[in-house]
């Protein structure tokens, strides 16, 4: 179902929902970090989504172990490089992989300047050693209020220039977008692209909010704008791209299953929806799953998947420039 004639691009994968079972468990030997199995059979049933379960925080919670290794500055380098290793195994040709340093530093008590530099790092490294484009979205992280939000913005503003984009994302049921309109401007006066998660565990309005009071280029997730008939409407005419996850939206219970994912709806009335992994260490797939498996069980043709394919390079965070490079590189491997 993948064009090889199209760039493969993921817009919407989260690095520290992404850390191999195998590092989790060498971290945590390493550092002393107690964990519920010794091998990768069994830990993989605490970290991996074995059945839905009912709702987005619920799904969070897989995330115990993965940033709970996350002792120090070298290990926070470590995943970042290994997903940069991953995407590139993959087949991807552009990533957009977004962390939350909150987030990542809570565990064990990490600075949070030091965390971005060490995510940082990881990616460098990875992207001097891999053949892969990569740009790096940096999280404030809703969960833990608006006071947090701004010692997390401060920290990513200190590596302003090697940041593509800002997100809110986290608790979004508690925490409404309206309680950071002034975190997100601040990420925008700084040159930065805004994506905002809403949409996925509040209604429509969440929406509204995100492109109304936040200016959104885009949304993460964006499922209940399915419910508002106007903002179908909207998000079409203004071209703002939705980056739809498939699996995870299954796995939360965002949609009962794979046919109910209104990604099809949304490529049918012109929206600029794309397909992405969310957090694939714990949902246990990567995007040719997403592609090959679940786009079809939602219910697209082999053209929407193209199509979304095509609105993945529309909407990415590139200049047209680096988009026509990106087509040209993938136009040079095809015999």
């Amino acid at each position: 179902m993948i064009d090889p004639t199209l760039p493969l691009i993921d817009l919407h994968r989260h690095l520290d929902g992404n850390v191999r079972l195998k590092t989790i468990l060498e971290l945590g030997k390493k550092h002393g970090v107690p964990l519920p199995a010794d091998d990768i059979s069994g830990l993989k049933p605490h970290v991996q989504i074995t059945n839905p379960r009912p709702g987005v925080m619920a799904f969070i919670e897989k995330f115990k172990f993965m940033i709970g290794v996350l002792a120090d500055y070298d290990a926070c380098r470590r995943i970042a490089y290994e997903n940069v290793e991953d995407a590139s195994r993959e087949g991807i040709d552009y990533i957009e992989l977004r962390f939350s340093p909150m987030f990542m530093a809570e565990p064990h008590d990490l600075a949070l300047e030091g965390v971005v530099e060490a995510v940082l790092e990881g990616v460098h490294q990875g992207r001097d050693t891999f053949e892969i484009r990569v740009n790096l979205i940096g999280i404030i992280s809703r969960t833990y209020g608006p006071d947090q939000g701004w010692q997390e913005l401060e920290a990513l503003l200190e590596f302003r220039d090697q940041i593509t984009a800002l997100d809110l994302a986290g608790d979004e049921k508690n925490y409404p977008g309206r309680m950071f309109v002034d975190h997100i401007q601040e990420g925008r006066s700084a040159g930065w692209q805004i994506t905002i998660h809403a949409g996925e565990d509040a209604g429509p309005d969440s929406i509204w909010q995100a492109i109304e009071e936040l200016n959104a280029n885009r949304i993460g997730h964006g499922v209940s704008a399915a419910k508002d008939p106007l903002l179908i409407t909207t998000l079409a005419n203004q071209k703002i791209g939705i980056e739809s996850n498939l699996t995870s939206n299954v796995q939360t219970r965002v949609v009962e299953d794979y046919q109910d994912h209104p990604l099809r709806f949304f490529l049918e009335n012109g929206i600029l929806a794309t397909i992405n992994t969310d957090d694939p260490g714990i949902s246990g797939i990567d995007l040719r799953y997403e592609y090959e498996q679940a786009a079809p069980a939602a219910g697209l043709s082999a053209e929407q998947i193209q199509q979304a394919q095509r609105n993945s390079l529309e909407i990415a965070f590139l200049s047209d420039e680096e988009k026509q490079n990106l087509s040209r590189k993938v136009e040079k491997r095809i015999p």
